[in-house]
């Protein structure tokens, strides 16, 4: 067992994963995997689409014309007329649809045929100046909403995150060694599996049950 730094281990299970033939619409991840050019290099050899975030700072290189351009996602996204945002949904949150203004940047050098690259940002409508920058990879013929519906699920995956920590104390682990560590998250996830089966079941025949309460009033005509 060596060290390894965090992107590391992702390419290393998010490619186990891939191998052992799980579907995957996107790979989501935040911006220490996101400026991982390996980690990026890894999914775009498999084909496998995915939406990044990055660093408003992170180096962006390329030719344009011959001519050698190092620039940044928030100088490019500042250049972007007022037309090149649309308002669309990063998904349901808990008080409705999560609007946001979208814009998007096509990138140079997508190595695989009938793929593209883009840069992604997207702009709270309260405040113009809070801006997240994606690095996007999928099918040329992925819309902008597709992406920005796969880029807002990590609200979702954040979500899951936060009921493990709250409800069963994913975050309460000493992590003094390997098999510990791994012994800890294997029995959290079985107990959210477990919860989330509850849940579902409940919630399946909560909708199905009759109201009992507020009966329906039968009438005939007369």
């Amino acid at each position: 067992m060596v060290f390894a730094t965090k992107p590391a281990m992702a390419r290393e299970m998010v490619a186990a994963v891939l191998d052992e033939g799980v579907p995957c619409a996107f790979v989501l991840a935040d911006a220490l995997y996101g400026s991982d050019y390996k980690f990026r290099t890894m999914l775009e050899d498999r084909g496998q689409p995915y939406v990044l975030a990055v660093r408003s700072n992170q180096v962006l290189r390329f030719i344009d014309e011959w001519q050698f351009i190092q620039t940044d996602p928030a100088t490019l996204v500042a250049e972007l007329e007022a037309q090149a945002w649309r308002p669309l949904s990063a998904g349901e949150g808990a008080k409705g649809p999560r609007l946001y203004d979208w814009a998007r940047l096509p990138l140079k050098g997508c190595p695989q045929e009938g793929f593209a690259r883009w840069l992604l940002a997207r702009r709270s409508q309260r405040d113009p100046d809070a801006i997240a920058y994606y690095f996007a990879h999928a099918p040329s013929e992925t819309t902008l909403a597709e992406l920005a519906a796969a880029a807002g699920l990590r609200w979702t995956i954040e979500e899951c995150f936060l009921r493990a920590k709250d409800d069963l104390g994913l975050d309460h682990c000493e992590a003094r060694s390997w098999h510990g560590w791994h012994r800890h998250m294997s029995l959290v996830m079985a107990a959210a599996a477990f919860l989330t089966r509850i849940g579902a079941e409940q919630r399946r025949s909560a909708f199905g049950k009759r109201n009992e309460t507020s009966p329906m009033i039968e009438t005939e005509a007369a």
